[in-house]
């Protein structure tokens, strides 16, 4: 058998599980006498709720109960908390409205629960929830940023004037407008980053249990981290103690962050099993998970850039407005301020910023983070802001980027927005991804394609983005409510296989396989003689679960820190039983061997020992050898990289056709390289989605008009390119394993470089910039509404 430790590319050992169709996954978990529930939502964007009927839904066959909002609210049932608060600018808390379970006085957004049918079959409860009626007052909606904090704009929550939920900042105004005011050149851009939609594969579902012998409450639902769903859901919503909770996350079809959050549904399924006595299931349809789960994006902002005469960044200054939906999500309030502001030093060492963020709420869903979470929404306005530099100015858009880059040797960074940087090389990944995408060569292909009649384009982004958020001791400073560490626990078994419990939570990443590698790397087990078990709050130590690629970075951390103890209590074990000094004994490759000797153990003699301590140093160790670890990262990790797309305009048509795309990233040391690189393409995809294609729209009065596929455009194979991913690496200085996490770079630096394509191929029609989506009938329309400035043959 091959090399199976960090850096081979071993094959995904979970993936004969799922190809084979034996996953396990919510909806596959049934339990006797289970019920099913139906939500019955909003059809109304606002409104006042004046009385709900449920007379015939109640009477209906096979109803067994319908609750409404009022039924939860008689049992002091709490709203669904935030788990992020942000000051305002004067310090004062930010505006955080209750968020009922169920819908109690009024509806705020399309798609807002406001009673729930629990029936023996799902088709009973679908039938009976379209005999409830409702009785309801339209109030006027705003589901527009700008119309949203217009004066005189009705008021989504009557504790949020304004519609503000707060007014942030960072960095020093009246500093950074002295930079500006004796700048030799000023370049400005208004630009919006488009709400988008998660649709992972698998939709959401929510199966509540209760046991009345014991009390014990269990949740089995599609969550990215089952504890937090637990302190949540326990603690703030239906208060029950945690030792009565049990949350199981088992296998999760794709996240992208809309799996992070608590929803309602799960709340409402586990209080009804308790009140019912009987399991309660709900699994929604694809439709009804376009107005029930978290959307993204949403900003609209303005950026200045002062530079000097020869185009060095003198100062950043941005307005953004944030789209928090009519509600606050889990971490909805984070997005926009600490894990979006504080990247918009980018790759480039500009000397002051400032940035200045109002979070609004609207009559929409509730936006939170998705695939990147505010690290694309910087990196599109900073990419886009410096290309826009160099069509202003004149400047080659590369030697704009190479002339403000932070240079190699400016490592350890600080940024002027509160994050440093332990390492980076912008240089060589600009350097390799222009080899790699022949920029040398694309004139040629510019004058082929013309040629056939198509306008081509190439553009570019350099990014950085912020991985394995934390430490617990800052975030909590800045508001978080939760500890962002993670935990291990790493069991050696009597015969030398190992189980590895981990707080971190699989939704595709390879957990399973890549954790396995860090346990052949550093303890000598044979690959499938590891388990990785995670998902269940009964088995694993409170773990923080997966978002923000924290699993490598951070969870893998926190795993090597427990072989560490591993490791350290064996060589104890060893001395003991080889009559030596624990200092004399090494340990490498499953095997304890006392230095300069041939005298040794294998880690299964030593674990055997352990669990059968007949020869046993027990007045200095407890029996076993099984050892748990916590990881609380010293500062985040910082991916980075430089992505290259190309595109043709069909003119006729305005279509758009992704010719290649080139990404070269810095994620740090590579456990798996075909993991990695499947983890960039996906991200790539989602990137390419969002330039192209998607666009969650509302009308004026807040009615969803993207609610369906057919309306809301995902991207399909045929319109990926064959994608080239590379890594040049520098590694993460302060996490053992020297990683940085890959599970965001491609959604991060892929939009700016395909949006830059496309206004690069439009140049001759007096393009500066362009929006996402890049649809081809806006573009049709700009190619139809412009006669071409045609460069001189």
């Amino acid at each position: 058998m091959g090399f199976e430790g960090i850096g081979a590319a071993v094959r995904r050992k979970e993936d004969l599980r799922f190809l084979s169709g034996r996953g396990n996954y919510t909806d596959d978990i049934n339990r006797p006498g289970q019920l099913h529930a139906i939500i019955k939502r909003s059809d109304r964007p606002h409104a006042t709720i004046n009385a709900i009927d449920i007379a015939q839904a109640s009477a209906a066959p096979g109803v067994v109960r319908v609750f409404v909002g009022a039924d939860m609210a008689a049992e002091n049932i709490g709203g669904l908390p935030c788990g992020w608060q942000i000051h305002n600018k004067d310090g004062s808390p930010m505006a955080e409205p209750s968020h009922p379970v169920l819908a109690v006085g009024k509806v705020r957004h399309v798609g807002d629960p406001v009673a729930v049918v629990i029936a023996e079959t799902k088709q009973a409860a679908k039938n009976a929830a379209e005999l409830i009626e409702i009785d309801y007052t339209d109030l006027p909606a705003v589901a527009n940023l700008t119309d949203a904090v217009a004066a005189g704009a009705v008021e989504v929550h009557d504790g949020a004037a304004g519609n503000l939920c707060y007014d942030w900042v960072i960095g020093d105004k009246a500093v950074v407008d002295g930079v500006f005011a004796n700048a030799a050149h000023v370049v400005k851009l208004d630009l919006t980053n488009n709400r988008l939609i998660p649709n992972a594969l698998e939709p959401r579902v929510a199966l509540g249990d209760f046991d009345p012998s014991s009390g014990d409450f269990t949740l089995y639902t599609t969550s990215q981290n089952p504890h937090v769903i637990r302190l949540l859901m326990g603690a703030f919503v239906l208060h029950i103690p945690e030792n009565k909770l049990r949350v199981v996350a088992p296998d999760v079809g794709g996240g992208f962050g809309s799996k992070i959050y608590h929803y309602a549904e799960e709340a409402i399924v586990t209080w009804a099993a308790g009140k019912l006595r009987r399991p309660v299931k709900w699994t929604a349809e694809r439709s009804e998970s376009f107005m029930s789960d978290a959307h993204g994006r949403d900003h609209v902002s303005t950026a200045e850039m002062a530079l000097d005469s020869e185009g060095h960044f003198l100062g950043l200054r941005i307005t953004t407005l944030a789209n928090m939906g009519a509600y606050l999500s889990t971490f909805g309030p984070a997005v926009p301020t600490y894990l979006y502001a504080t990247l918009l030093a980018g790759v480039y060492k500009t000397p002051v910023i400032y940035c200045n963020v109002k979070a609004v709420f609207t009559n929409t869903v509730p936006v939170d983070a998705y695939r990147g979470a505010g690290r694309p929404e910087a990196t599109f306005l900073l990419e886009r802001l410096v290309d826009v530099i160099a069509h202003d100015t004149g400047i080659d858009r590369i030697e704009l980027r190479r002339k403000n880059f932070i240079p190699v040797d400016g490592f350890p960074y600080q940024t002027p927005v509160a994050l440093q940087y332990d390492s980076g090389d912008y240089q060589t990944t600009l350097k390799v991804g222009l080899k790699n995408a022949d920029w040398d060569g694309f004139a040629v292909r510019r004058a082929e394609a013309k040629a056939r009649g198509k306008l081509r384009g190439i553009g570019i982004s350099t990014y950085v983005e912020a991985c394995g958020i934390a430490p617990s001791a800052v975030v909590g400073s800045l508001g978080a409510r939760a500890g962002l560490y993670e935990v291990a626990e790493i069991r050696v078994h009597p015969t030398g296989s190992v189980t590895v419990f981990t707080g971190t939570h699989s939704h595709g990443q390879g957990h399973e396989t890549t954790f396995a590698q860090l346990v052949v790397d550093q303890l000598g087990v044979p690959f499938d003689q590891v388990e990785v078990v995670h998902g269940d709050t009964a088995k694993i130590p409170f773990g923080m679960g997966t978002y923000g690629s924290r699993s490598l970075p951070v969870g893998g951390s926190a795993m090597v820190k427990a072989m560490d103890k591993v490791i350290a209590k064996g060589k104890k074990i060893a001395a003991h039983l080889m009559e030596a000094s624990v200092g004399d004994i090494e340990f490498k490759d499953n095997t304890f061997r006392v230095a300069g000797t041939d005298k040794s153990k294998t880690l299964t003699d030593i674990s055997l020992a352990a669990y059968v301590p007949h020869n046993y140093p027990i007045e200095e160790l407890e029996p076993g050898l099984d050892e748990t670890a916590f990881y609380d990262p010293k500062n985040f990790t910082f991916p980075g990289g430089c992505h290259i797309a190309e595109v043709e305009i069909d003119p006729e048509t305005g279509s758009v056709e992704m010719v290649n795309f080139t990404a070269v990233d810095d994620v740090g040391r590579v456990v798996n390289p075909m993991i990695v690189e499947g983890q960039v393409q996906g991200g790539v995809a989602q990137g390419i989605g969002q330039a192209l294609m998607e666009a969650c729209n509302y009308d004026p009065s807040g009615q969803l008009l993207s609610g369906s596929f057919m309306d809301y455009t995902m991207p399909r194979a045929n319109d990926i390119p064959q994608l080239s991913v590379a890594t040049e690496n520098t590694m993460c200085t302060h996490n053992p394993l020297g990683s940085k996490g890959c599970g965001e770079v491609g959604a991060i630096g892929s939009p700016p470089a395909v949006i830059n394509a496309v206004v690069d191929a439009l140049k001759d029609y007096g393009v500066r910039h362009l929006d996402m989506p890049a649809t081809g009938a806006k573009l049709w329309s700009i190619i139809q509404g412009a006669q071409p400035r045609m460069a001189a043959e």
